[in-house]
């Protein structure tokens, strides 16, 4: 039977990202995926935002083009607000082509991927799996998504409050689009969040999300119908793909780390309550959850995983909870336009901008890092 450091399970952004700045660091890690290809199964729209592009090395052959403008829509589709960046804030990605890499990646570090094996349980080290011969992991990282696994076993907190999403990605035809990203505050179409559309001039996606106990129609009904008449929609120039999934909107999860294991992406509410943003996130817990994994598993010291700390991680999230119950409590189109009527002032105007533009990120790269003294390979 194998023995390794760090089993990771789920090869994701956030698990092949952390498997990478482990294997770094000189630690025996593997990561097991239940899925045989990366290129299936996405469920994320691939959006990058500004912050995340400064900070991180995602290749800009992988990126399309920038886009500056942001149009919210009413439920009547009328006079929408515009608002213009002098700067490129979203990027969408070709998200196969981005795990390809982040696999390239993490096995060029000195990590293990294994695709089609199918995590069963976790307890005391001991890690089944489906038809393949368990392993002794010293510690688990839990990158197994919304709705984990590892987080049951470990005895972590696990999310209880989703949205359900779904989208449909289509080419562009070159030249016939500017690229924009347009949303559409509606109860009808996206109960408790918003329908999108998001077009860089290479691709379309075109998205839903909601509560769904509200989703009456379906979330397949709802999509549909919102895809057949959403602003700045186009027509199909190439094959369509469909996408979705739960996303947890509950914050950051209080309880994210023991002695066993820790969470990281999706598993760990690595989501942005009010956008549904999760990849910017799951980057940088990825970093923070590597750097603390290691200090652990060198010095033993349980303290170090208090630094992996959920209630100061929710502590940036203050705002955007309060933002999210209020998504939540529109109810119907009229409400729905009194909000956006609200965002049409100068105030309104400056927190969405605050929310759609901002340069907040969690946690921070780099000076936080460095005070954990562990975020160094061992020589």
């Amino acid at each position: 039977m194998r023995t390794v450091d760090v089993l990771v399970v789920g090869a994701g952004l956030a698990g092949l990202r952390t498997a990478r700045l482990l294997a770094r660091r000189e630690l025996n890690v593997l990561v097991v995926d239940r899925r045989r290809s990366l290129s299936t199964g996405i469920r994320t729209t691939g959006i990058f935002v500004r912050r995340t592009l400064d900070d991180f090395d995602v290749p800009d052959h992988l990126l399309g083009p920038g886009v500056r403008e942001v149009l919210l829509y009413p439920p009547s589709r009328r006079a929408p607000i515009r608002l213009t960046s002098d700067r490129d804030e979203y990027r969408v990605a070709d998200m196969a082509a981005v795990y390809r890499h982040a696999r390239r990646a993490a096995e060029s570090a000195g990590a293990r991927v294994l695709l089609g094996v199918r995590y069963v349980e976790a307890s005391r080290g001991f890690v089944r799996f489906a038809g393949a011969e368990p392993v002794m992991a010293r510690f688990v990282v839990g990158a197994d998504g919304a709705r984990s696994r590892v987080a049951r076993d470990l005895g972590l907190d696990v999310n209880r409050r989703f949205l359900v999403g779904a989208e449909i990605v289509h080419p562009v035809a070159s030249g016939t689009t500017t690229p924009a990203f347009h949303c559409v505050l509606d109860p009808r179409v996206a109960p408790g969040y918003l329908g999108w559309v998001i077009d860089d001039g290479r691709h379309a996606h075109v998205g839903v999300a909601g509560y769904p106990n509200a989703m009456r129609a379906g979330i397949r009904h709802l999509l549909d119908a919102f895809a057949a008449d959403a602003p700045g929609r186009t027509p199909p120039a190439g094959p369509v793909e469909r996408r979705g999934g739960p996303i947890p909107v509950g914050g950051v999860l209080r309880r994210l780390a023991c002695p066993a294991g820790l969470l990281v992406g999706d598993a760990a509410g690595a989501v942005s309550p009010l956008t549904a943003g999760g990849l910017d996130p799951c980057l940088r817990m990825s970093e923070l959850a590597a750097a603390v994994t290691a200090g652990y598993l060198r010095t033993g010291d349980q303290r170090v995983l208090s630094r992996y700390d959920g209630d100061a991680l929710r502590a940036r999230f203050r705002g955007r909870l309060l933002l999210r119950r209020v998504f939540a409590g529109i109810r119907s189109p009229a409400a729905a336009e009194a909000a956006v009527s609200v965002l049409r002032g100068r105030a309104g105007r400056a927190l969405a901008a605050r929310i759609l533009f901002g340069d907040g990120s969690f946690p921070e790269v780099g000076p936080r890092l460095a005070d954990l003294a562990i975020d160094r390979p061992r020589r």
